[in-house]
């Protein structure tokens, strides 16, 4: 089974050997993980946005516990809002979606779940990787895609517009490739061929996670 967006976004945030999340991702990881519930969403067809909200369009379950319960949250909201405010309130939730996409790794073996102490006061939950066989082809895919000029498949091209607005890529990347790679990521990210198979919710969902991105 495929992982999800969400799941993605995760590993590319973890540290392999300490099993936590890295600390240059923090000021984001909440609205970046928010971003990829929704871009998820909207890839698959379920969301959409005009100039002045973000709904459901499409209210098929999609057999995902929790994509189908953010499609509820959405649905059952009294008042329309846009995708800032979306990511905002999702992004609330952020540690339960955490330790639900957590679990699911650990359920499918490609993590570990070790409780610890942190300053010997603090109950930790660390996930450090059993198999690297996901997290290496997930960034296999992205550096394929960044390093060649071929237009990539639209779920690629999603990953990578949420991981730049997010401020991820000089986790992945060192300084010089991330200079010479700059180009390559925003045409990706950019491309009209994704904005026309997906909605416009995926461009206001780029905009309002690189709000919260830190300045790398």
């Amino acid at each position: 089974m495929s992982l999800t967006m969400p799941e993605e976004i995760l590993l590319l945030m973890l540290d392999d050997e300490t099993g936590r999340l890295i600390d240059r991702a923090a000021p984001s990881g909440d609205y970046a993980l928010a971003g990829a519930i929704l871009a998820e969403l909207a890839l698959a067809n379920r969301i959409d946005t005009d100039p002045k909200r973000l709904f459901v369009g499409d209210t098929r379950p999609t057999g995902d516990k929790v994509l189908d319960g953010v499609v509820q949250q959405i649905m059952a909201e009294s008042e329309p809002h846009d995708s800032r405010w979306w990511i905002e309130t999702l992004a609330k939730d952020a540690d339960r979606y955490r330790d639900l996409y957590f679990d699911r790794l650990v359920q499918r073996g490609v993590l570990k779940l070790e409780e610890g102490r942190f300053l010997w006061f603090f109950a930790e939950r660390r996930y450090p990787v059993i198999s690297d066989k996901e997290e290496r082809e997930v960034k296999a895919r992205l550096m394929a895609v960044i390093f060649n000029d071929e237009i990539p498949d639209p779920r690629d091209s999603l990953l990578i517009g949420l991981t730049r607005a997010a401020g991820l890529f000089p986790l992945l990347l060192a300084p010089a490739e991330l200079d010479r790679a700059q180009a390559r990521i925003d045409q990706v990210a950019n491309l009209e061929e994704l904005n026309r198979t997906l909605s416009d919710a995926v461009r206001d969902i780029f905009t309002e996670v690189a709000r919260y991105a830190p300045m790398m």
